[in-house]
């Protein structure tokens, strides 16, 4: 099978992803070395800036792994990763925060944090379901809904991923203006806090950009088609 001409560039768009989440993972270590000048540890900061925005009733809790923290609006539960909740590091207290931040947003309705709720079931159900359809429309060409109907829920999909960006970028924000107004960072801080935060926005980033390529390739197959 020939490569479409979407390859090139979905190929492309997969090596930013491979980069980013190098990158993160090398930013990550490298502030992890730095201690910050505060002292707090990633729960002891999290907890502060949850308790300052009237958030007493969301718990800390400490999770495995790395790089696996995440704010749970269900359970109403910051979960830090064991680096992050019990170490006192630039990389530490800028995770802790920007996962808080995501609480805030849940607090105070962000608009799109209360949209990219809305879209999680249909997003989850559609990433699980289009590739089946898209991958079935190239063994049975001769049925064209396939591939029609597997680009509609992979667009559900592609969607969501493009609602998370404002998300992740509206957290970061939060927890950088909260923690320089706060005292939790030092201003010489900040650049540390900065390249730590945007080094996993750009992880998103890649993988919103991989799935409108993709989805772009699609279009036009479906297209061709017809």
């Amino acid at each position: 099978m020939s490569m479409h001409p979407m390859d090139f560039l979905i190929i492309a768009a997969f090596s930013l992803s491979l980069w980013a989440s190098f990158r993160v993972k090398g930013t990550f270590t490298r502030w992890s070395q730095v201690p910050i000048h505060s002292g707090m540890t990633g729960y002891q900061a999290a907890r502060r800036m949850l308790d300052m925005n009237g958030l007493y009733d969301v718990a800390v809790e400490a999770i495995p792994g790395t790089l696996s923290d995440h704010y749970d609006p269900i359970a109403r539960v910051v979960r830090l990763s064991e680096p992050v909740y019990h170490h006192s590091s630039v990389s530490a207290v800028s995770v802790a925060c920007h996962e808080v931040g995501h609480a805030i947003q849940h607090k105070v309705h962000y608009p799109m944090l209360v949209t990219r709720h809305k879209m999680f079931p249909v997003a989850n159900f559609a990433s699980g379901v289009a590739p089946i359809l898209i991958i079935a429309s190239f063994f049975f060409s001769s049925v064209p809904y396939l591939l029609g109907l597997g680009i509609i829920l992979f667009s559900a999909a592609v969607a969501f991923q493009l609602v998370t960006l404002p998300v992740e970028f509206n957290a970061s924000s939060r927890a950088r203006e909260l923690m320089l107004k706060e005292g939790f960072i030092h201003q010489e801080e900040a650049k540390g806090v900065a390249k730590v935060l945007n080094a996993a926005a750009l992880t998103y980033v890649a993988a919103a950009l991989i799935s409108v390529l993709t989805l772009l390739k699609y279009i036009m197959i479906f297209n061709d088609r017809r």
